[in-house]
């Protein structure tokens, strides 16, 4: 039984604005990050959701310099965090300081009270300010004193991380993980990137260079157009059946939970507009499987000494569970 879309589906010029937006963000972005043009829409694709992007990788591939071109893209307020040892929660959310002219209490905002915040390297700093991050970015807000903040939205956070067998590093626990929508990573450029890398094709602009093509308040408003893409039923039975597929893998612990898989049905819709339609196809999901799922699954110890990975996992679980056909999921 197919039920009907609460909401009606983006029209003609609606589809127009989403789409032009989406690619003029893309081809800003390609100016500094070069060669990577799917890793961006993908990153696009998070925007949009406002989800938050973790972007995983070894050092020097371009993480942070993909993180501060989406921030410079988008006109609104942009902070960024290095994390180090030493950073403490409040560095990060703020702190309330005695005013003495006034004789009371004064919240001072931490860098976290912007649009777009990057967290640099934040697998370097301790679990306890990561968690002071980790919890603005689920809740939104910011508890100090008893006394809630919220955060301006669209409220983005660009997370990048070296990989957990770097020295120095504070491993993210799998809990806290899960509060990104998608897990990225850039890896080496193709040669002929490469080669102009070298020539000075990337050092003539760096993202400060970047002139903003959006703001945040027309991010909002399209955020709110993809959620009214139309998800066929058996769309929604195949991230069911994906899901479950996960959980019964002799390889994993933890399998994707309720969460994330309205995670991947939201990244759907956004990315299935982004490429002018209002509905979702089996291949947007697809596409989407690696980054918003396997970051999220919990393998068994026994799998972990094997070395089986959670992208291994899902390119295993999408070869066995059978696609729907795509003419059962249009709109």
């Amino acid at each position: 039984m197919t039920h009907p879309h609460p909401l009606p589906p983006p029209d003609g010029r609606e589809i127009a604005i989403y789409t032009e937006t989406f690619n003029r963000l893309a081809a800003n972005i390609g100016q500094v990050v070069l060669g990577k043009p799917e890793v961006i829409r993908l990153a696009l694709t998070a925007l949009f959701c406002e989800g938050h992007i973790l972007l995983e990788d070894v050092p020097g591939v371009g993480k942070t310099t993909l993180a501060r071109a989406i921030a410079s893209s988008v006109r609104g307020q942009w902070r960024r965090i290095q994390f180090t040892p030493d950073l403490l929660p409040s560095d990060v959310t703020g702190v309330t300081i005695f005013n003495q002219a006034t004789r009371e209490f004064e919240f001072h905002k931490g860098p976290v009270f912007a649009n777009v915040v990057i967290a640099d390297e934040i697998n370097r700093a301790s679990p306890k300010t990561q968690s002071a991050l980790l919890e603005v970015m689920e809740e939104r807000h910011v508890t100090i004193d008893g006394v809630r903040h919220q955060v301006p939205r669209p409220f983005l956070v660009v997370a990048t991380q070296n990989p957990v067998e770097m020295d120095g590093t504070y491993r993210l626990p799998e809990a806290q993980l899960d509060r990104f929508l998608m897990r990225l990573s850039i890896g080496y450029p193709e040669e002929a990137v490469e080669v102009e890398v070298l020539r000075g094709g990337a050092a003539r602009r760096s993202p400060e260079d970047l002139a903003p093509v959006s703001d945040t308040g027309t991010i909002a408003q399209l955020s709110a157009l993809a959620r009214r893409v139309y998800v066929h039923d058996v769309a929604y039975q195949y991230v069911v059946q994906l899901a479950n597929a996960t959980r019964e893998h002799s390889d994993v612990r933890l399998g994707l939970s309720p969460r994330g898989a309205i995670a991947l049905t939201r990244a759907a819709q956004a990315y299935a507009l982004a490429a002018g339609r209002t509905y979702v196809l089996p291949e947007d999901l697809k596409t989407l499987a690696q980054p918003v799922i396997a970051h999220r699954l919990v393998l068994t110890p026994d799998a972990q000494l094997r070395g089986v990975t959670g992208e291994a996992v899902v390119t295993a679980v999408l070869a066995q569970v059978p696609v729907p056909q795509p003419a059962t999921t249009g709109a």
